[in-house]
């Protein structure tokens, strides 16, 4: 079954969203994968488990449409961006989803975000623009730390923007305003890792259980128990992390969402979902500063942080 090919993400609704879910829940499994009335739940600090596009809280989505879930005590981050029309699919060779030509995603993107959250958190103005392209994209920041790479923010848009104000913005939004964890802080830099995602090939499935795990990522659209319209999403990584099928992902997806009455297979067939695919890329810190290493002296930045590198 082929979904229908969409050259943009959805257009009803923009939003700003958490990425992921709990590490490695216990999905109560029987062979029927009815799981009732379990919830996943991702616990509020550093702590939990974890990752990013891969992987990050269950209950959290953020988004900024009345009709999209807010997850307990978070508060919409506004996202509308009027050139979302102007996303195209990616070119891969073959059509194939894992080939490293002709990527967009350059280790570069992540620099540029450590450097804006560097610079954020010393209180330097903010560096040059980059020089990879500033094309629209859909796209998720996401910060992870520590040996075990437990997640400490993840957020980012389905509405296209462009690359430089994009990653700027949601590099601090998802470092400072992801509801689950408290800011990241300069002692924390260190530890750090950065992911970059860009979404594409946005293709509307032909019901839920049209699409591949580890291959793409996934959005749903349902109504709750209370007649309200809610969306959630997981990126391609987290299904495939977490060693869900697609009934597990689908049904933690619908307990990210707010949904909390049982979950069964009639109303799973109602639920309409959008795929799509991710490029992403990563760097720890140790790489960053090897990158950025004629710009930093014992360890801190030259003042003024004007990156020669932009130039």
């Amino acid at each position: 079954r082929m979904g229908k090919r969409r050259c943009v993400p959805p257009l009803e609704p923009k939003l700003a969203a958490g990425c992921c879910g709990v590490k490695k829940p216990k999905l109560s499994g029987s062979g029927t994968h009815s799981h009732g009335n379990q919830t996943t739940t991702v616990p509020s600090s550093s702590s939990g488990p974890l990752q990013n596009h891969q992987h990050t809280d269950g209950n959290n989505g953020r988004e900024n449409i009345s009709d999209l879930t807010l997850g307990p005590g978070n508060s919409p981050i506004t996202r509308m961006n009027p050139t979302s029309g102007a996303l195209s699919p990616l070119t891969r060779p073959n059509g194939t989803a894992n080939s490293t030509k002709n990527l967009v995603v350059t280790a570069e993107m992540c620099c540029y975000c450590f450097d804006v959250l560097y610079c954020h958190l010393y209180g330097f103005p903010q560096p040059r623009l980059p020089r990879f392209t500033n094309d629209p994209y859909p796209l998720f920041v996401t910060w992870k730390t520590g040996r075990d790479k437990r997640l400490r923010g993840c957020i980012g848009t389905f509405s296209a923007m462009n690359l430089h104000s994009g990653l700027r913005e949601y590099t601090l939004t998802s470092a400072l305003k992801d509801s689950r964890f408290p800011p990241l802080t300069r002692e924390e830099l260190p530890k750090l890792f950065c992911s970059v995602s860009l979404l594409t090939n946005f293709e509307d499935a032909s019901d839920y259980l049209d699409w591949e795990v580890g291959i793409h990522g996934i959005r749903i659209e349902f109504i709750n128990e209370k007649g309200v319209k809610r969306t959630a999403t997981y990126l391609p990584e987290v299904a495939k992390e977490q060693d869900w099928d697609q009934i597990q992902t689908i049904d933690s997806l619908l307990r990210k969402g707010g949904f909390k009455a049982p979950i069964t297979n009639d109303f799973r067939k109602t639920i309409k979902l959008t795929r799509y695919r991710s490029e992403k890329v990563t760097i720890s810190y140790a790489e960053y500063m090897a990158s950025r290493q004629h710009c930093f002296q014992n360890g801190t930045l030259h003042a003024p942080p004007l990156y020669n590198h932009y130039s």
